[in-house]
């Protein structure tokens, strides 16, 4: 009688295992945007199925959001004022972590932007009633984003000099740049103790396109004003700096590869201050435009929120300035057609899932997934 014996060899079940590797080589140039137009399909889809648990109409309120922000000249316009700030905080963020420095802290370069923009009227430096309109503007400029350059400043030179994480200074000195304004608004410039000086005189404020009716009919009713000029302006630059400068080359090696950059000679000390300093220029750039833009006067809350959606646009954008416009007109619409939508956290908690996806599409770009046999090395 013959006997059988087992086999030494275990059956296997699965003929197929998953590794995960990393990247050893470039990927397409179109991968990186496939990746963030799938994160945002994945985020809103979340956010239908978070809709949807509220008791809302996830269709419904993405029609509704489509037509409260593009369906009208008019609302378009309303859009783009909702857009330019987020602009100019998303340029800052960008041109900060092109070179891998976590400026958190746009937010209180926005404030610092818009309390420098204010101090040349109430101090007052120069007359809002009498100085000619173009060097009002530009001195309020100018003093906007020097505000926000001393803002970025001091998180540079701590991280330049003593290594301190430019994530913690960054974000804490939000909170003291929203007292610092708090005090002069309550106690200095307040009007009859609200929360908020007096009103700028028209002299101050940016021109509209409603202003220019007289000579353009269409115009008329329209707000964005000319804060969109300077965020264009600002893209161009940026982009200009980052890809066609000597010094946009420094950025980028700094920011891919430390040791290289330090080996050739770059100075990472002085380049750390400088993109700080134009990082919070830019937010400062921002906060000036909402005041003399938007507000007319100085106030104690003139964001919704602008320094820290500028990061979540930065990363959609992949860092690029030119994308960065296109992706804060989709995000400004977002904020103005939330302010009609139940239940009103929606907006905002939308934003997060995206920002979530995003970072998380990241994993793709570091890591290729394989499907292999099992026992192939």
């Amino acid at each position: 009688m013959i006997e059988e014996t087992p086999s030494s060899q275990p059956q296997r079940r699965f003929t197929f295992a998953i590794r995960v590797e990393p990247r050893l080589t470039e990927t397409a140039s179109w991968y990186p945007a496939l990746l963030s137009f799938m994160a945002i399909v994945v985020a809103l889809l979340l956010g239908a199925v978070i809709i949807a648990a509220a008791g809302g109409d996830p269709i419904s309120s993405y029609r509704h959001i489509a037509k409260a922000s593009f369906g009208s000249l008019g609302v378009f316009s309303d859009t783009m004022v909702k857009a330019i700030p987020l602009m100019l905080t998303g340029l800052a963020c960008s041109v900060a972590f092109r070179m891998r420095l976590w400026n958190i802290g746009a937010e209180g370069q926005f404030y610092l932007g818009a309390f420098g923009a204010s101090a040349v009227i109430l101090l007052p430096i120069l007359s809002d009633k009498d100085t000619p309109r173009w060097i009002l503007i530009l001195v309020m400029l100018v003093a906007g984003m020097l505000m926000g350059a001393l803002w970025g400043f001091i998180p540079g030179y701590l991280k330049a000099k003593f290594n301190v994480n430019e994530i913690i200074s960054s974000l804490m000195m939000n909170y003291i740049a929203i007292a610092w304004n708090n005090y002069w608004i309550f106690a200095v410039w307040t009007e009859g103790g609200f929360q908020m000086s007096r009103m700028f005189d028209k002299n101050a404020w940016l021109p509209r396109l409603t202003d220019f009716s007289k000579t353009v009919p269409a115009f008329r009713g329209l707000t964005t004003h000319f804060g969109l000029v300077f965020a264009l302006v600002a893209a161009v630059i940026v982009w200009f700096i980052l890809y066609r400068s000597r010094w946009g080359y420094e950025i980028r090696l700094i920011g891919d590869n430390p040791k290289a950059a330090e080996y050739a000679g770059i100075s990472i000390t002085r380049n750390v201050v400088l993109v700080m300093m134009l990082s919070g220029a830019l937010a400062g750039l921002a906060g000036m435009s909402e005041i003399t833009g938007v507000v007319h006067r100085f106030q104690e809350r003139i964001s919704s929120g602008y320094g820290f959606t500028g990061i979540i646009i930065a990363w959609l954008a992949k860092l690029n300035p030119l994308v960065v416009v296109v992706v804060s007109i989709l995000f400004g619409a977002l904020l103005l057609a939330g302010r009609e939508i139940q239940p009103s956290g929606i907006p905002k908690l939308i934003q997060g899932i995206i920002l979530v996806c995003l970072i998380a599409s990241d994993f793709f770009l570091r890591y290729q997934i394989r499907i292999v046999r099992q026992g192939e090395d």
